[in-house]
């Protein structure tokens, strides 16, 4: 766009005004040019930058290439690093490796392990398989075991089979309980029962009960039925109310009926009121 010098003088606000739009455009081209060209787009345009820019992107290329070259990337080059940043590559590769072959991940090359870290690696390995004996998850090879370590895993597992059948967490072997683990079983079954049954959950057998459990269970249960009356709850058994507890509630109620009719707001029952009630109660309401 040519814009004549005659136009500009007869109208200068809109010149300084356009040519203003047109710089603003380019320096914010040259900034999208230099972001792509830091980050490798296609899009970057290298004839596009000055001299000091150049300099930038190729500092920031060269430091992408290096993080490149660390986490493994097919895009690294190699032939691009400092002596320092290869250096530092080899070890960075070497830990990697190292690390990946102690936690049994299928990257490890054992080809690149010293001997002492070939041993370290065994000895891993060893403990990882002893401990997956022992939990009784992941892969067990009971023929990688030492006969000391397969005593130590049926200790282990006896030991955990009598705490999955005491908590009823887990799969349970009553023929693996000792005497002992047998009765202490038994035991936590009935308490944890009489829990249950207190609390109202499920798997509540109230046949297994003892008579001070049965006790505190029907208490329990009074309790909740109670706390559901009062809050008006639909699983609310009015039967189940003591004497004492049906006027408490009846009064409870009585005074919010009462209220709800001289304030005129909530349910109201009118023919619930007494004579005197009665004739505080504004027609209004």
């Amino acid at each position: 766009m040519k814009v004549s010098l005659r136009k500009c003088f007869g109208a200068s606000g809109a010149c300084l005004s356009l040519w203003s739009i047109l710089a603003f455009a380019q320096s914010s081209d040259l900034s999208s040019n230099l972001a792509n060209c830091k980050a490798g787009h296609e899009t970057c345009d290298r004839s596009k930058l000055s001299q000091s820019e150049a300099a930038e992107v190729a500092v920031a290329v060269h430091r992408q290439n290096v993080v490149n070259c660390r986490n493994g990337y097919d895009s690294c080059d190699r032939s691009k690093l400092t002596e320092p940043e290869t250096v530092a590559l080899a070890v960075a590769d070497h830990e990697r490796n190292v690390s990946d072959c102690d936690e049994g991940m299928l990257s490890c090359d054992r080809s690149k392990l010293t001997p002492l870290e070939a041993r370290d690696m065994a000895a891993a390995q060893q403990q990882r398989n002893l401990t997956s004996c022992k939990d009784g998850w992941g892969e067990c090879d009971r023929s990688k075991l030492t006969p000391a370590e397969i005593e130590e895993v049926n200790i282990a597992r006896r030991q955990g089979n009598a705490s999955d059948c005491a908590d009823g967490s887990g799969p349970c072997d009553q023929a693996q309980l000792t005497p002992v683990q047998t009765k202490e079983t038994i035991a936590a079954e009935r308490q944890r029962n009489a829990q249950n049954c207190a609390n109202g959950w499920d798997q509540c057998d109230h046949s297994k009960l003892t008579s001070e459990q049965a006790k505190q269970t029907a208490f329990s249960e009074h309790q909740r039925n109670l706390s559901a009356c009062r809050n008006r709850e639909d699983t609310c058994d009015y039967s189940d109310l003591t004497a004492a507890e049906s006027k408490a509630l009846a009064d409870v109620e009585h005074k919010r009926n009462y209220s709800a009719c001289l304030k005129g707001y909530g349910y109201c029952d009118l023919s619930r009121l007494t004579v005197d009630e009665a004739r505080t109660i504004h027609p209004n309401h």
